[in-house]
């Protein structure tokens, strides 16, 4: 089934201007065909996928054509250097498809510089991201295959043509024949919380104390939920149910080695660059939804009235706008927040917009973003020093930004809330709060349980939930 995979050898690499490595990319008009399937599809290969209703394109692909991995503090860069020697030597053989059929680079960093240490994140470096050998994208109603091969020599790129018809006939009918099996119901886990209701509520104290008395302004706490199940875990099929029930997250997959895999569906945007056009949103503040639409109305109102609530949601605008100023050379902020109302709770958000000065495209934007204190805290330093000290579990690549780039330089990152990590029959799930000065222990609790439930109910019900 994976013969055209199986001809094309992964390329794990770090690029070198001294590298004559070229990137061949052909894309054609395909019938259409569901990016979850093609996730199916290929499921004993890496696989990437990206989703969303808030845009037109989605993607999904699935083998290895090139993996760029970075380390350490100049991370960032690193990968924009990378990518910008990798998309430097592209070859598009019909460039007279759409730019967004083009060769993308699908993948995301951990929240903290280093490698984690964790066997739960051992595929997931401080960055990587991969070039899809094999990757659909579905614009509008249409449906393009686009096929990418690295190669070293004109003599390789004579022989992808020579091969090509053969290789797309042999993978239409592939897919074409392919009937993937209906997707298992959910398992019920051993569920059990890595951190406990007590251990928290002395560290959300001790953070509210410390807010009240100190420069900290507000500091983000994460905790952790383990689930082992009795089979391997499928993301494709808890992204199917994620994207029922939570259409307008984007919903992502990345997993670099085949069964270990980070997804989930995040309401978040970090940015989007688009040429010189930039949006970001601002997202904090969050409140249950009501079992009605009067109450789901009032429970609303009530988060923008709570003050605790809209300095929280305050602090990450004003750290979005300080840390975009060096890049812009306009930026528009709304005045006051709006909701984002998800299937079962709601944040306060504020969309903002701007234009770039100069084109650096994504990744300088995504450097200065991460992390916004909607995710580690203000005064960031001192906010991560704190996550470091008290928090059991590493992080991973949980609250970090996934997403793509393109070979222009554009792209688009999602903050990796919403999200799990899994190996095999075995999965961690994440969710965070705010901390300020007037934070009960309690109540975040309970906000940290809404945030568990997307994830937990799209790998095993409400046993996944703290009620096994």
């Amino acid at each position: 089934m994976l013969e055209l995979v199986n001809r094309m050898p992964p390329q794990n690499i770090t690029i070198t201007p001294t590298e004559q490595l070229r990137t061949v990319s052909y894309s054609l008009p395909w019938p259409e065909f569901p990016l979850l399937n093609l996730l199916r599809y290929g499921e004993n290969s890496p696989r990437v996928y990206w989703e969303t209703s808030k845009q037109t394109a989605s993607f999904a692909g699935f083998g290895v054509a090139a993996m760029l991995t970075a380390h350490g503090d100049d991370r960032f860069e690193s990968i924009r250097q990378q990518a910008a020697e990798l998309f430097g030597r592209v070859t598009r053989l019909n460039a007279d498809t759409p730019a967004v059929t083009g060769p993308r680079l699908f993948g995301g960093f951990a929240f903290q510089p280093e490698q984690p240490a964790s066997p739960l994140w051992s595929a997931f470096p401080a960055a990587r991201f991969i070039l899809p050998q094999i990757q659909i994208t579905r614009l509008g109603r249409q449906t393009w295959l686009t096929i990418n091969r690295c190669i070293t020599s004109e003599a390789e790129r004579q022989e992808m043509i020579r091969q090509l018809p053969l290789e797309l006939s042999e993978l239409r009918t592939s897919l074409r024949s392919y009937r993937p099996q209906p997707p298992a119901s959910p398992q019920i886990p051993r569920s059990s919380n890595v951190m406990s209701q007590e251990t928290w509520h002395r560290l959300v104290a001790e953070a509210a104390t410390r807010v009240r008395h100190s420069e900290l302004d507000k500091v983000v706490l994460a905790r952790a939920r383990q689930l082992q199940f009795d089979r391997p875990i499928d993301p494709a099929d808890a992204l199917e149910r994620l994207a029922g029930r939570y259409p307008d997250t984007y919903r992502f997959l990345f997993e670099p080695i085949p069964g270990h895999a980070f997804f989930g569906a995040t309401p978040e945007l970090l940015a989007e660059v688009e040429g010189a056009t930039l949006r970001t949103v601002a997202m904090a503040g969050s409140i249950r939804r009501g079992a009605d639409p009067a109450e789901d109305d009032a429970l609303g109102q009530r988060l923008l009235d709570t003050p605790k609530e809209r300095i929280e949601h305050a602090l990450v605008v004003e750290a979005i706008q300080e840390n975009l100023a060096p890049l812009v050379s306009d930026l528009h902020v709304p005045a006051t927040p709006t909701l984002c109302k998800l299937s079962n709770i709601q944040h306060l958000q504020t969309k903002i917009q701007g234009r770039l000065a100069g084109n650096p495209g994504i990744l300088p934007v995504v450097k200065v973003l991460h992390p916004t204190p909607a995710v580690g805290g203000r005064p960031r330093q001192l906010a991560l020093d704190i996550i470091n000290r008290v928090e059991p579990t590493e992080r991973g690549w949980y609250a970090a930004p996934v997403g793509w780039i393109d070979y222009r330089g554009n792209g688009m990152f999602a903050v990796a809330i919403r999200s799990a990590v899994s190996v095999g029959s075995e999965s961690m799930l994440f969710a965070g709060a705010g901390i300020v000065a007037d934070s009960e222990p309690e109540r975040e609790w309970r906000e940290t349980e809404l945030k568990f439930r997307p994830l937990a109910e799209a790998l095993g019900g409400d046993a996944a939930n703290g009620r096994a």
